[in-house]
C-alpha cells in the first residue's frame, strides 16, 4: 500500500505537492486548538501498516515542534509502519556552538529531539557553517537537497550581466559554487555584526563591476539586515539594479519591504511561503524523498 502524506497546519500545499510528485496518497489530520491552548489531533486516514510523511517547514519553529511531535507519536501509535518528516526549512541549526559560557547548543538538542521522533528527516540546504554533515547533529537518515541549481538557472534566465556578492565570509564557499555554475564573476563582502540587527559591512572595489547587475546571494535571507545595508551602499554607488536570492526566505517582520525601500527585488525558494518565494523548490525535493519511500512501499 502506498505511503500517505499528511499536512501539518499552514502546509497544505507542500503535502498536496508532494503527495502527487512522489505517488503517495494526501492524509486527513484533523488540528485544532482546545480552549486551554492543548493540541487536538485526529487523523482521518488509515495509516496502519503504512508509510507516513508529515510535511512541515520549520521556520517560526516553536510554535510547530509539539504539534509535529505529538502527530509523530498518534502516526506510530496507529500502526505506521515509519514515520518521514519532509520539513523544506529545518530550523534550530545556526546555534550550533557555544558563543557565550551557559549558551544551549540548540541544533545539537533539536537534532536530538527529532531524531527520537522520525525515522527519517528532509531538508534542503541547512545551514551547517560549522558543521561538515547532518550526521553530526542527527542520528537518523537526513535527506538533503540543493537549491544551488535552481539559483543559477534563475540568474542564467533573468540576468545576463550579474556578478554575485556574498554577504560575508561565511557564505563564500556556497556562493562560490553557484557563481562557478552560471559563470559569472563573485565577490565576497566583510561583516561584523554587533546585535541580532545591528552589522556593519565593508566592500572590496567593485568599480569593474559598472554597469552590471549585483546578485547578493546567501542560504538564508533572516531578518535582511545585512542584504538591506549592502542594497542601500550599492545604490549610493550607482547600481540602479540590485537582486536579493536566497534558498530560504524568512523575511521576519518588515524584512521584506525594507529590502524593496533599498532598490533590492528579493527572490527566494518557496521552502517557507511568503511574496518573495517565486522559486519552486518542490519537484527538487519530491526526488529527493522519492527512494526512501520505494524501500518501503
Amino acid at each position: 500500500m502506498n505511503a500517505v502524506v499528511f499536512a501539518m497546519p499552514g502546509n497544505d500545499d507542500l503535502a498536496r505537492d508532494l503527495a502527487a510528485m512522489i505517488d503517495a496518497e494526501l492524509g486527513g489530520l484533523e488540528y485544532r486548538k482546545f480552549p486551554d491552548r492543548e493540541s487536538y489531533l485526529r487523523f482521518t486516514t488509515d495509516v496502519r501498516t503504512r508509510e507516513a510523511v508529515l510535511a512541515c517547514s520549520l521556520h517560526d519553529p516553536d510554535s510547530k515542534v509539539l504539534p509535529l511531535l505529538l502527530a509523530a507519536a498518534a502516526l506510530r501509535d496507529l500502526g505506521a509502519t515509519r514515520v518521514g518528516l519532509a520539513a523544506p526549512y529545518l530550523g534550530y541549526m545556526r546555534q550550533d556552538r557555544r558563543f557565550k559560557e551557559g549558551e544551549a547548543i540548540t541544533s545539537s538538542d533539536f537534532g536530538r529531539l527529532l531524531s527520537t521522533s522520525f525515522d527519517w528527516i528532509s531538508t534542503i540546504d541547512p545551514h551547517l557553517h560549522r558543521r561538515s554533515a547532518m550526521s553530526e547533529i542527527y542520528s537518523i537518515p537526513a535527506l538533503v537537497g540543493h537549491a544551488a541549481p535552481i539559483l543559477t538557472d534563475y540568474i542564467r534566465h533573468h540576468t545576463d550581466d550579474a556578478f554575485l556578492i556574498g554577504p560575508d565570509e561565511e557564505s563564500e564557499q556556497w556562493v562560490a559554487a553557484v557563481a562557478s555554475a552560471a559563470a559569472v564573476p563573485h565577490v565576497t563582502l566583510k561583516k561584523e555584526r554587533t546585535g541580532d540587527r545591528d552589522v556593519v559591512i565593508s566592500f572590496p572595489d567593485i568599480s569593474s563591476f559598472a554597469g552590471k547587475t549585483p546578485v547578493l546571494v546567501d542560504d538564508v535571507i533572516s531578518s535582511g539586515r545585512t542584504m538591506e545595508v549592502a542594497a542601500q551602499q550599492l545604490q549610493k554607488s550607482g547600481f540602479s539594479r540590485t537582486i536579493c536570492l536566497a534558498a530560504h526566505g524568512i523575511l521576519a517582520g518588515d524584512a521584506h519591504a525594507r529590502l524593496v525601500a533599498a532598490g533590492a527585488s528579493v527572490v527566494v525558494t518557496n521552502t517557507i511561503p511568503g511574496p518573495a518565494a517565486m522559486l519552486d523548490i518542490r519537484p527538487l525535493f519530491a526526488e529527493l524523498i522519492k527512494p526512501q519511500l520505494r524501500e518501503r512501499i
